[in-house]
């Protein structure tokens, strides 16, 4: 591990002094949804109330017109949405757009031309990995490993082209993994075949903190936060294809591993301080505190087994999705409960609040999911007519969802 990669070049701007203050743990915030699943990456909203059906006329707040292709989710920070998309022949024009959330109208644009590759599979996008905030700052990253570091008016605050300083790291499908801001750190995984690495970089300069070379596998699985008794020690956990590793979020200091093989595109999750593995179906392990130590195992079922959507775990059960199959377990003892069968192919993880679960297809239908009862039952199917991809955001009682073409505030 090492921490003499050089410096980003700073940017000065009359909003800088508005950004030098730590930054908050993004599990800290209201009725925000800062991150790729959420404030605390568990895909869960509490307190909201988003509508559990819609069509073309009912409960859309609105709906704009995109330019440019993502599969990015949007945050919501504030009374605003940040979105992030990718155009240009090579995909190589990146941009950051801000909407106001009553009203979908746009405040503000910026452009940036990429410095690294922009090879991606047709079904992929230069802006797949999702934006993170930490409440004060817009960090910004794409499949051409571009972070771009923004305050919430637009002003650019600093920019670190990661392919300068590790030129290898890219595969011919494309990168998917979100950044997570934990404190005063914003970290990055980036893996690939040719060259891997964890970096965790101030958010307030942009300065690399801690880098960490990883294994050498492509890899489109998101770090997550792992918060224990004193905030300040938060951890970060990393997974690939040959587990998952705990990091000291701001010195990069190891704590322990999972050293079993873990899935390689959906993410863990954490719930009451206990992880979720999507590893030989699923893998429940409870840290010991104690650094070196590996972790407990709880229990583990091959029968939960993730496909591309992120396992979740939500008022005591946890669910996971295979193909078009939910399928729901108890989250303390691993027990099978129900399973539902869907239509279609999924590739956004799904999101809860107030009882229900969103799966997203990606033919536009939306399944909402009672998960209430004794069995799940379906309420809702929802069509939006477009492809979607993304993870979508819950935020002030809506539910935010893009496509290529389109973003939608869906809202009583």
């Amino acid at each position: 591990m090492t921490t003499s990669r050089p410096a980003p070049r700073r940017i000065p701007t009359p909003a800088a002094s508005l950004v030098l203050a730590a930054a908050l743990v993004t599990g800290l915030a209201g009725a925000d949804w800062r991150q790729f699943r959420g404030n605390d990456s568990s895909s869960v909203a509490p307190g909201e109330k988003p509508p559990l059906a819609w069509g073309d006329t009912e409960n859309i707040a609105w709906k704009i017109s995109l330019t440019g292709r993502g599969l990015s989710g949007p945050i919501v920070v504030g009374d605003r949405v940040y979105l992030t998309s990718s155009d240009g022949f090579d995909q190589d024009r990146l941009l950051v757009d801000c909407y106001d959330v009553k009203t979908g109208v746009r405040r503000w644009r910026r452009t940036f031309r990429a410095t690294g590759r922009t090879q991606c599979h047709a079904k992929m996008a230069n802006a797949t990995p999702t934006p993170a905030s930490d409440g004060k700052r817009i960090f910004a990253f794409y499949s051409s490993n571009d972070l771009v570091c923004l305050d919430l008016e637009g002003n650019l605050l600093w920019y670190r082209g990661l392919t300068h300083d590790y030129p290898n790291a890219s595969n011919s499908l494309g990168m998917a993994s979100s950044p997570v801001v934990i404190g005063d750190t914003v970290i990055v995984q980036v893996e690939s075949q040719s060259e891997s690495f964890a970096t965790g970089l101030d958010v307030a300069t942009g300065t690399t903190r801690w880098h960490r070379k990883q294994h050498r596998f492509d890899n489109w699985s998101s770090p997550i936060a792992l918060t224990g008794k004193d905030p300040a020690k938060t951890l970060v956990l990393l997974q690939n294809q040959v587990g998952l590793t705990a990091l000291d979020a701001r010195t990069g200091h190891e704590a322990w591993q999972y050293d079993q093989p873990a899935s390689r595109t959906p993410s863990s999750v954490v719930a009451n301080g206990t992880v979720y593995i999507p590893s030989n179906g699923l893998t429940v392990v409870r840290p010991s505190g104690t650094d070196k130590k590996a972790p407990e195992i709880a229990w583990k079922n091959n029968r939960f087994s993730s496909g591309t959507p992120s396992p979740l775990v939500y008022r005591g059960k946890v669910f996971t999705m295979s193909g078009p199959i939910v399928k729901c377990g108890d989250a303390a003892t691993g027990k099978l409960l129900w399973q539902l069968r869907l239509k279609g192919a999924f590739t956004s993880s799904p999101v809860a609040a107030n009882g229900h679960l969103y799966y997203f297809g990606e033919t536009g239908t939306t399944y909402v999911i009672d998960v209430t009862g004794a069995k799940g039952k379906i309420v809702a199917e929802n069509s939006l007519g477009a492809t979607i991809l993304c993870t979508p955001a819950i935020a002030n009682n809506a539910v935010f969802v893009r496509s290529d073409g389109h973003l939608w505030k869906i809202s009583k």
